[in-house]
């Protein structure tokens, strides 16, 4: 067609440690008109369930991968025809370039006339099933009354989820004996590449967390959103720790894009990512999170909720443990990790006399890297989390 160009959608980046998608469900075929932003497909990961959006308006050309076909990240899975204006703007992150010559692929199965009919995803039906909304009782926001992921978990807003939803049990489905998972193995993949990677050293400081307790009650939170309101300020002394390496490239970043390990289960963990966190209090803070934690938990974080982040806190803690060794989440420069509070007898001063006290306790763990860094860098931002802990202010 003159004047419009043809441009190439991929396979998405999933998630920092996800190297291939499964292409779910195509919910348009060749020939149908598209918006942008318009969902063309639904994808999923280990991590994330996400939907393709148009990058322009124009038509879809031609789809390249078959539904249930698992591809690597960057694999090129349609093609479509760019209405003209799309010249005027910028390239939206799900183009790559105008599409060249290529051998050619199995043609995606679709339905019968065109788009697919169906109120839902089978990305949407999934969730609702994982936190037991009844799909049939929902009024769609979408286009033509489609129910969304957003609808679903506004529903599940409005009504506990069931039992076996908040279970760690209840997320693992073993995979055949003798084979790791496709999470397990990128896991690995990951970890191993940071530990190659990064000149890791960790260092420990013991922290009273009487205040952070106190505080917290006060709040009606967790620890967790206490300490990382803590973090974030201490960060804006340290930038250095809020930070990128990447080969020679050493970024320093101005916002805290904090994230969060979540455990899993058993089928291992993920690290939702809260944006621009040094705007928030520590109230903001603990639904951010809260919400992030059980959407992990559902598989449906979206792709921009798992990359970017600039400093990650693991917290291991909340399941007893005493210490740890936490592995940097490349590209980043260190990691935080919180043990378990524990009432202990420790030698507190007033009035000028030393005395037995029973407080809270904590151990905070820095894994950093040398080559970015060095330990009286990382031991001064510990002491000054732990000045500014113990204040809980």
């Amino acid at each position: 067609m003159a004047g419009e160009r043809l441009l190439e959608i991929v396979m998405p980046q999933l998630g920092i440690t996800v190297t291939e998608g499964t292409l779910v469900h195509w919910r348009k075929a060749p020939g149908d008109r598209v918006e942008p932003d318009e969902a063309i497909c639904d994808v999923s990961s280990d991590k994330v369930d996400s939907e393709i959006p148009a990058p322009a308006a124009g038509a879809i050309a031609e789809l390249l991968v078959a539904a249930g076909t698992t591809v690597e990240v960057g694999t090129v899975i349609a093609t479509m025809e760019a209405d003209r204006e799309f010249a005027q703007r910028a390239p939206s992150p799900v183009e790559v370039a105008p599409a060249g010559e290529r051998e050619p692929a199995v043609p995606a199965p679709r339905e019968a006339g065109g788009a697919s009919t169906e109120r839902h995803s089978p990305v949407v039906a999934r969730l609702a099933a994982e936190l037991g909304v009844a799909l049939e009782q929902l009024v769609g926001t979408g286009r033509d009354g489609r129910v969304r992921r957003e609808d679903v978990l506004a529903a599940a807003r409005d009504a506990p989820a069931p039992a076996s939803a908040s279970s760690d049990a209840s997320l693992y489905v073993p995979p055949p004996a003798g084979e790791l998972s496709r999470m397990r193995r990128s896991i690995g993949e990951h970890v191993k590449r940071s530990l190659s990677t990064a000149a890791t050293v960790t260092s420990w400081i013991e922290v009273d967390f009487t205040a952070v307790e106190e505080r917290r009650r006060a709040l009606g939170v967790t620890a967790l959103p206490v300490v990382a309101a803590a973090t974030i300020e201490t960060l804006a002394q340290f930038g250095e720790l809020n930070a990128w390496l990447d080969g020679d490239a050493h970024t320093l970043h101005r916002e805290v894009n904090l994230g969060i390990a979540v455990s899993l289960g058993a089928e291992g963990l993920i690290v939702p990512v809260v944006r621009a966190a040094q705007t928030l209090g520590v109230e903001a803070l603990g639904e951010r999170i809260a919400d992030l934690a059980a959407r992990a938990r559902a598989g449906s974080l979206s792709p921009d909720e798992v990359r970017d982040g600039t400093f990650t806190i693991t917290n291991p803690g909340q399941f007893g443990t005493f210490m740890a060794t936490p592995v940097i989440n490349q590209p980043q420069v260190a990691i935080l990790d919180v043990e378990a509070i524990a009432r202990r007898p420790v030698v507190v001063t007033a009035d000028g006399a030393e005395t037995i006290a029973i407080r809270s306790v904590c151990v905070l763990g820095l894994s950093w890297d040398h080559r970015a860094l060095d330990g009286a860098y990382a031991a001064r931002f510990l002491a000054a989390l732990r000045e500014r802990l113990q204040s809980a202010a």
